[in-house]
């Protein structure tokens, strides 16, 4: 018998006048890297543009499981804090979409993972806030970095990966407080929390700061599509 893989959503970026051959036109947008490791993994990945939020539910019904990808500043105004002069333009149609993928997924028990911006969402979707800025985790504009993510013993994460590992990495702002429920399971040497989860019974809730993506280790995802299973 044929095992069918599971369908992991991948939220995507909307973006206006993006060329391409002879065309300049708006464009849904996802770095090839997110597709790529679901897919390594032994899922099967589906591209989720910004949509109604009144549709996410529709959406998550469909899949087994869901990442909420890397991208822009999630907007302030969110969770309730002035804009910092080195926040981000914001990203309406992607916040709100996101922000009712996550309810959704939550609300139905979808296994859900969070990678970078997707954490912070996922911290901001359940009432926490966010640092707007951090100096010394962008080593340079336009590159990914990388830095070694201590888990907490005891985690969800702690069970996938149960040593320090060095991530690649990319960001300028953090969880600050957790949202309900969350509980910290990896930190880098300064203490930035790493990556975020809710406990057991609650699913399979997976926050992380850094870009699996972007890597080789494939142990994050593949927990993801197991669970998806």
């Amino acid at each position: 018998m044929t095992v069918r893989p599971p369908l992991i959503g991948v939220s995507t970026y909307l973006e206006s006048g993006v060329r391409w051959g002879v065309w300049e036109l708006d464009a849904v947008l996802l770095a090839a890297g997110y597709p790529r490791l679901v897919q390594r993994a032994g899922g099967l990945a589906a591209l989720l543009p910004p949509d109604a939020p009144e549709r996410a539910a529709a959406a998550v019904a469909r899949l087994d499981g869901l990442v909420i990808a890397g991208g822009p500043d999630v907007d302030p105004a969110r969770y309730g804090a002035e804009r910092s002069p080195r926040t981000g333009p914001p990203a309406p149609e992607r916040d709100a979409w996101e922000l009712a993928l996550i309810e959704a997924a939550l609300a139905a028990g979808v296994p859900l993972l969070g990678v970078c911006r997707g954490m912070q969402l996922l911290n901001v979707a359940l009432g926490g806030t966010l640092v707007q800025h951090l100096d010394g985790h962008v080593v340079e504009v336009g590159a990914f970095g990388e830095h070694p993510v201590k888990p907490v013993p005891g985690t969800r994460y702690a069970g996938i990966v149960p040593e320090e590992t060095a991530v690649p990495t990319y960001h300028h702002q953090a969880v600050d407080r957790l949202g309900e429920g969350l509980v910290p399971s990896a930190h880098a040497a300064d203490g930035t929390v790493e990556a975020v989860e809710l406990p057991a019974d609650r699913g399979w809730v997976l926050g992380v700061q850094w870009h699996p993506e972007m890597g080789q280790d494939l142990r994050v995802m593949r927990a993801l599509v197991t669970a998806a299973s």
